[in-house]
């Protein structure tokens, strides 16, 4: 039933399910935002008497800090966000607002965002992502909301960017009988209209929101700037991926990072050879590399079954580096990778099928539709009653035991190459909107390679193993974490505290996942150092009150000093190969900790060549190729303007003395100096060329001398 105002679909909703609303919502930016907020507001209003909700990465509008920030962040979300209307629920939640008959349930946070929110805190449930499904069934979810798109077909919608657990909840709503729901959809022709699972039928939904004022332009996060360390840690791993894979890296810098070194390597491989020797990348790890990884440009090409499909992709796709192409067919599957058939159809394909029992020799209905789906037989022929029927009316029978029926079948019937392919599974996408525009500008044969499917279809092998082993040949599952333990244990979701910064997610499921692949791999990315209240501190410690992945599944660990290889190895030779990953500063600390607790030889001693990690030192090395382009802070494009990233940069610089007085006063007065000339489109920007109050003027002196240092 179609509706064309948000409160009459929610009416119809209550009183088809009752006052008390469980309400499921997708992650990140497939939330119906229109009939989210109406839900809310009747349950403001008291006509919904319990009003839960189920979700995870609900975001806003964020909200800028200091007076700098402000002038700085504001303008630049004005545009970021424009028409994008807020999630009430999320307003509330966070200034401790929410009313007492509405609670929200979360099972992953934008990262460190909910840090400070009690309520957040106290509602979340830490949840594989491929168990999600499970906990929503178990709270008895009644009423399933998202965004979808209409296609050419008006048979047809697409729930492009949300495939991930929603279709695995609409179906068992269908299926169960204890107790009403309904299944609810707002309109946005603003999504990119997505194929694989995401595609549905019209009646995939028992109420739509649709008209004037309810398409609203999809949440797009800005990209985030790589620094140099991600640089590092993106050549590593770039390193540890070999051709005629699958690939899985997550949303951020370290995956933008990453997926620069690889377009590098397929464009300029002798340049990307020249870094990685300059960079001292092959003689500390050529052995690791030879074993595990490559330096070759990609011949045959990468898959992506990744649980997001990241922006990043987009470039791995137009480089042709993201062009495997696999077949949910376990025979057909089976039958590429030994090499016994290719693409291209030939009478040899359907024979094999054949012999491998695909198919009957006779063919029924099923298998005729088998081979047209993936393009072994013609689209343009017919099955009737045993015959395949051709455009010109003539029949033959469908039996391949009969040589003169196969001979015409073969010289009239057979297709050309094998259709129905992807070279990306994904459960669900977020990104900037260069990326939307890039999917929604897709031919429509390309964007029906990116097949979009249940979480349960990516995260794990469970139900459909044998075919995703033949898929995921050479699989690399690249994520990060905030820290790691001697003992290997990994830390990316929360603090010892039990404060939630992200959620568990996929990773677990990943990295789970390689150790039972023959030539998988987890690649667990990690910057060895963070800045706290002033504080450098290693993210390499001896020990932590979390973790998210235990010790036993340690494998690969990446930071932008080098490669730690941990899978299979006893205590102590984890422990050496992640200090000699960790930056100088803290090594000494961490074997005298190790040796302390007889985890280490007490004669053992740490080789010279990995005794001088530092920021200087890769920082010396890669000075030479700045001027060449190389090191951008923004390799594949972003959102800001080139003087927002100026002074974007100036006020990173300026964050980072903020908690030396010292610093700041001396910043102060050699600001009050500079003549604002050197820098008017910069205090242009921030609205700081003519000011009067004395608050602004302080402002203004160490922004210019800010720019000044950074420029």
């Amino acid at each position: 039933m179609r509706c064309s105002e948000s409160y009459e679909l929610v009416d119809k909703v209550i009183e088809q399910v009752g006052p008390n609303i469980r309400m499921a919502l997708p992650l990140g930016a497939g939330k119906p935002n229109h009939i989210v907020n109406a839900f809310y507001e009747r349950a403001r209003s008291g006509k919904i008497q319990q009003l839960t909700i189920y979700t995870a990465l609900s975001i806003n509008r964020p909200k800028a800090g200091s007076f700098l920030e402000k002038r700085f962040m504001d303008p630049f979300l004005d545009r970021i966000f424009q028409g994008y209307p807020d999630l009430k629920y999320k307003v509330d939640q966070k200034s401790n607002s929410l009313p007492s008959n509405v609670k929200v349930v979360e099972f992953y946070f934008a990262a460190g965002k909910s840090l400070n929110s009690p309520l957040a805190q106290q509602n979340y449930v830490s949840s594989n992502y491929t168990h999600v499904f499970r906990d929503l069934v178990s709270e008895k979810v009644n009423v399933l909301a998202q965004l979808a798109v209409k296609g050419e077909d008006a048979s047809k919608l697409s729930v492009s960017c949300n495939p991930d657990i929603s279709l695995d909840l609409q179906a068992h709503l269908k299926e169960q009988k204890e107790y009403p729901f309904a299944v609810v959809g707002q309109i946005n022709s603003d999504l990119p209209y997505m194929y694989g699972d995401a595609e549905v039928e019209a009646g995939y939904f028992d109420y739509i929101l649709e008209g004037e004022g309810y398409d609203f332009k999809v949440v797009s996060p800005p990209k985030l700037s790589v620094s140099d360390a991600d640089y590092m840690i993106g050549l590593y791993s770039s390193t540890l991926v070999k051709d005629n894979g699958e690939l899985q890296i997550g949303i951020g810098s370290l995956g933008d990072a990453l997926v620069t070194w690889l377009l590098l390597r397929q464009k300029e491989n002798a340049l990307y050879n020249e870094i990685l020797n300059n960079l001292g990348v092959i003689s500390k790890f050529n052995g690791l590399i030879q074993k595990k990884g490559s330096l070759a440009p990609f011949i045959e090409g990468l898959f992506g079954a990744t649980e997001m499909f990241v922006d990043s992709m987009m470039f791995l796709f137009d480089a042709g580096i993201l062009k495997k192409i696999v077949y949910d067919h376990v025979v057909l599957q089976r039958l590429l990778n030994e090499g016994k058939i290719t693409k291209k159809i030939t009478p040899e394909t359907l024979f094999l099928l054949i012999k491998r029992g695909a198919i009957e020799p006779q063919l029924s209905k099923k298998d005729f539709i088998f081979l047209q789906k993936f393009g072994v037989l013609k689209q343009n022929l017919q099955f009737k009653e045993g015959y395949i029927v051709f455009p010109n009316g003539n029949k033959v029978e469908a039996d391949f035991n009969k040589e003169k029926e196969t001979e015409e079948i073969l010289a009239h019937g057979l297709g050309d190459v094998l259709t129905s392919g992807a070279v990306v599974h994904a459960g669900f996408f977020l990104g900037p909107r260069a990326f939307y525009d890039w999917l929604k500008a897709l031919p429509k044969e390309q964007r029906q390679l990116i097949h979009m499917k249940s979480v349960r279809e990516i995260n794990h092998l469970y139900g459909h193993e044998e075919l995703d082993r033949l898929h995921r040949k050479n699989a690399r599952f690249i994520n990060t974490c905030m820290m790691m333990t001697l003992s290997g244990s990994a830390v990316s979701d929360g603090l010892e505290s039990g404060q939630v910064v992200s959620g568990v997610g996929g990773q677990y499921n990943f990295v789970a996942m390689a150790h039972e692949l023959p030539e998988g791999l987890s690649v667990l990315q990690l910057r060895s150092t963070r800045v706290t209240r002033g504080q450098i501190k290693s993210n390499i410690v001896y020990n932590y009150g979390h973790i998210t992945i235990p010790r036993h599944l340690k494998d690969i660990v990446v930071t932008e000093y080098g490669i730690a290889d941990l899978r299979s190895k006893t205590d102590a030779e984890v422990i050496k190969e992640l200090i000699q990953i960790a930056d100088s500063r803290f090594q000494d600390q961490l074997i005298a900790e190790a040796k302390r607790n007889g985890k280490l030889a007490q004669d053992f001693k740490l080789q010279e060549q990995f005794k001088n990690n530092t920021p200087q030192a890769y920082m010396t090395k890669i000075k030479e190729y700045k001027p060449k382009g190389y090191f951008n802070p923004f390799p594949l494009g972003c959102d800001f303007t080139e003087t927002e990233i100026i002074v974007g940069r100036a006020l990173k610089w300026l964050k980072s003395i903020s908690s030396s007085k010292i610093k700041l006063v001396k910043a102060l007065l050699i600001g009050l100096t500079l003549k604002d000339d050197l820098f008017l489109t910069q205090l242009d920007r921030m609205n700081l060329r003519s000011v009067k109050k004395i608050k602004h003027k302080i402002y203004k002196a160490l922004l210019k001398f800010a720019l000044k240092i950074t420029k």
